[in-house]
């Protein structure tokens, strides 16, 4: 059972999200300020601590003594809940430690779905096919559609009309979720239709970050929703290499590079830091694994009762990429370990009725780009056929490759499935194309 440490003096907030809490299966402690705090963290190692800034011996200090020493206290989620909506006492707080931000009022339920992102394990993905833990149906119906496909730079124009020019952006709909992988420049249409669609009723979204490269973050300047105060948008994603997710996010968006900074936005967003592989959004299992690419690179995988869509937005096969370094494991070694990782990776995707995967390259061009962090599509293919995937999506498109590139690489892929005898369809992501995740194509057939 998780426990959860409270920390606030307004009586009423801490009795409803004690009773919330406790009620979905969490171990509440509550204590009314700060003092005696840091020797009950130690003793008692909650994993997670909500507090109000405004509380004796609390707040920014609080925060960081908590993350100065990781060994006395562990790594407890901080989510401060505090009556300040200032911009600058957010920031503050977040550069202190917290892991998040709420401004008061807040629901339980908004607590909640907080501490649910990170410490709530879901099922896995052979388990969450069949529904949850208790047998009972996941949401749905389910629906994903493509608003952007491209990889590393937009490239709009003629050439690239029919497949699209815009960078990565999938939404997915599972029952009232409504869940956006990544958020290249393809975000920004995305963005306008959910406006069009849902009008001046406050929308409830989620963004899975796959990795910080521009072409997966660089539309989030232009993303709509976040510009309107009713929205509540929560962004997921992995710490990465240098910075912290929410200043990588931020920076692009400092002056001079754009005139409106990330902490000026008036949409409710929270920026959230996974650490665990497996999660929920709503009631929707994701699990997630970290990919053969540059920096820190993860793959998800969605499960719903319709069934099952990974997203493997950048990736290389380890065996090609990964070469002995001097003076450690012999190239025997170095390709068994590969080939552990290559085993891993098709065990996370085993059986998704749905598969997107970074398709940049042909057999050809990959000769001449080992290294850089991306697949062929033939390489890409054998894994869907080996884990026994049932749709496959290109995805990923070179910015190099026209829509006649494209259709030709799809061609190939699709021969090399039928030399192989396998039973998988594949089709080229494009934008604007949608389907149920349930449905199947008919064979031969271009989106």
């Amino acid at each position: 059972m998780p426990t959860v440490l409270l920390i606030d003096d307004d009586p009423e907030f801490v009795q409803s999200v004690a009773a919330y809490l406790g009620a979905a299966g969490w171990r509440v402690l509550k204590i009314d300020d700060g003092a005696g705090v840091l020797d009950l963290v130690a003793n008692e190692r909650p994993d997670a601590v909500v507090c109000d800034l405004m509380v004796a011996n609390g707040g920014f200090g609080l925060c960081r003594a908590l993350r100065r020493e990781p060994k006395r206290f562990g790594s407890p989620r901080i989510i401060v809940a505090n009556s300040s909506a200032y911009p600058n006492d957010r920031q503050l707080a977040l550069e202190a430690g917290a892991d998040a931000y709420l401004a008061k009022p807040v629901t339980a339920s908004e607590v909640e779905l907080l501490l649910r992102g990170t410490v709530v394990t879901a099922p896995s993905p052979a388990d969450a096919s069949n529904g949850l833990a208790g047998g009972g149906p996941l949401p749905g119906p389910a629906r994903f559609k493509f608003w952007g496909v491209r990889g590393s730079i937009a490239t709009p124009g003629p050439s690239t009309v029919k497949f699209g020019g815009n960078t990565s952006c999938v939404e997915v709909r599972v029952g009232n979720e409504i869940i956006i992988l990544d958020a290249g420049t393809g975000i920004r249409p995305l963005g306008l239709s959910l406006v069009e669609e849902f009008g001046e009723e406050p929308l409830h979204l989620t963004i899975l970050i796959s990795h910080t490269h521009w072409d997966h973050i660089q539309g989030l300047p232009f993303f709509v929703p976040a510009y309107n105060s009713k929205n509540r948008i929560r962004i997921l994603g992995y710490e990465g290499a240098r910075r912290g997710l929410e200043l990588t996010l931020a920076a692009q968006m400092e002056s001079p590079y754009f005139p409106v900074g990330f902490e000026q936005m008036p949409g409710h967003i929270v920026i959230q830091e996974l650490r665990d592989m497996r999660f929920l959004v709503g009631a929707v299992p994701i699990s997630t694994t970290f990919l053969n690419h540059p920096g820190l690179c993860t793959g998800y995988r969605i499960s719903t009762a319709g069934g099952s869509l990974a997203y493997l937005s950048d990736l290389e096969p380890y065996p090609k990429s990964q070469s002995p370094a001097p003076d450690s494991a012999g190239p025997d070694d170095t390709r068994v370990i590969s080939g552990q990782k290559e085993l891993k990776l098709a065990e996370f995707i085993r059986g998704a009725d749905v598969l997107i995967i970074d398709c940049q390259y042909d057999a050809r061009e990959y000769q001449r780009h080992v290294g850089w962090g991306h697949s062929c599509v033939d390489d890409s293919v054998a894994l869907a056929i080996k884990a026994g995937v049932g749709r496959m999506f290109m995805f990923h498109h070179d910015p190099g490759h026209d829509d006649a590139k494209v259709a030709e690489m799809l061609q190939e892929a699709r021969e090399i499935v039928a030399k192989s005898g396998a039973k998988l369809e594949v089709e080229a992501a494009r934008e604007g194309f949608e389907s149920s995740l349930g449905k199947r194509s008919q064979p031969g057939v271009a989106p």
